[in-house]
């Protein structure tokens, strides 16, 4: 079991998934939601929760305010209990219960439609950096502008390759045998104007 950590549904109790889940450590989750809020991302977010497992990291968003959370989880048994802990947070919180979509991550992000300003990918720590960098790939279409993407994977792990996807490396924090890494939508670059054309002033918003 464990617990949300703060919020309307603070206290409710979570299932876990036994083998073949890896479930986030409070201490992990408290620190990242700390600087999520110092970054005002999480209040009206819409939230994904790819490689979901209990879903305890985009239920913990619906607790603290999120809008909306989609769970993405492939194994039968995690599902059942993600739409379960997703019920137990709707009720202790009076928040939206999420859906619970039941597949592979990659698939889903083939068909599915955002945008999303907040993600989570916790994936296997058997899957290999082909299969992270592609699911980058197909989830930068998928995002806000200034939407973040959070990655968790073992420390031993490489850098997940966020510029084949357009995405920007900005913090990375590791905890014991776990690394946080943090992204966000790379900014476009202004296009120069041509030498024999007046640059006009830019008005402030």
């Amino acid at each position: 079991m464990t617990r949300i950590i703060a919020g309307s549904a603070r206290g409710a109790r979570l299932e876990v998934p036994g083998a073949g889940t890896r479930p986030t450590s409070d201490r992990v989750r408290e620190s990242l939601f700390a600087a999520l809020e110092s970054l005002s991302a999480i209040s009206g977010a819409r939230v994904l929760d790819l490689y979901a497992g209990s879903g305890a990291l985009g239920l913990e968003s619906l607790s603290r305010g999120a809008e909306s959370a989609e769970f993405v989880e492939r194994g039968r048994q995690a599902a059942a209990i993600v739409r379960r802990n997703a019920a137990v947070v709707a009720k202790a919180g009076g928040v939206p219960a999420g859906r619970v979509h039941e597949g592979a991550v990659h698939t889903f992000l083939q068909r599915a439609i955002g945008p999303f300003d907040l993600v989570f990918t916790d994936p296997p720590y058997d899957l290999d950096d082909a299969a992270m960098t592609a699911d980058l790939v197909a989830l930068a279409p998928l995002l806000t502008p200034d939407a973040l993407v959070i990655v968790e994977r073992a420390r031993r792990s490489t850098p997940p390759d966020f510029d084949a996807a357009g995405l920007e490396l900005f913090r990375e924090k590791s905890y014991g045998d776990t690394t946080l890494w943090w992204a966000e939508p790379a900014a476009e670059e202004a296009n120069p104007v041509p030498d024999d054309q007046p640059e006009t002033e830019s008005q402030s918003r």
